[in-house]
């Protein structure tokens, strides 16, 4: 009952993304050389629209409008730097299952503006199952993670439980979604 408020809640946000960013494309509508753009674009965010377009064969015009038909129905939501966290110092990650208190519009609106307001919270989920939520976080040491749950976490005063999975090993990490045709 109160999770599918929550869900509810997120199909009315992805309908304002359809209509703000027109009808959305599904991977049938999209060419194969929508989906090798595509799949380049994923590994090299950065490349030339003259080397994009020699990789898919075609000359840059069409390939530079068939980037912006991409970019405009919000196939291409943006383009970021994906940073080393090992290199930025950021050595623990972790899981952390989440079951709020209750499922209130305040309770609540208040976890989703602490998940929104902390730079250490990477991605959230609301999930189906006996928790709420699933965070993934990062920290400098397994004794930051332990701060973040204990003195920031905890602290929101809606959490009723959570349990912490702690990464042992990153087998794999990718950003990139599969584009079969």
């Amino acid at each position: 009952m109160p999770k599918t408020r929550a869900f509810v809640r997120n199909m009315k946000y992805h309908a304002r993304e359809v209509a703000q960013y027109g009808e959305i494309i599904s991977m049938s509508g999209l060419e194969e050389q929508d989906h090798r753009i595509l799949e380049i674009l994923q590994q090299d965010g950065k490349i030339s629209t003259q080397k994009l377009a020699e990789a898919v064969h075609m000359s840059a015009s069409p390939c530079w409008r068939r980037v912006q038909k991409l970019e405009k129905s919000g196939v291409i939501d943006r383009y970021v730097a994906l940073l080393d966290p090992a290199r930025l110092g950021l050595h623990a990650h972790a899981y952390i299952h989440v079951s709020l208190l209750d499922h209130t519009e305040e309770t609540i609106a208040k976890f989703d503006r602490f998940v929104q307001a902390e730079a250490q919270i990477i991605e959230c989920c609301s999930i189906t199952g006996a928790d709420d939520y699933l965070l993934k976080i990062v920290a400098p040491d397994p004794e930051g993670l332990e701060r973040f749950i204990m003195k920031k976490l905890l602290r929101q005063g809606v959490v009723r439980s959570s349990t912490t999975h702690f990464v042992l090993r990153q087998n794999k990490v990718s950003t990139a979604l599969p584009l079969a045709p």
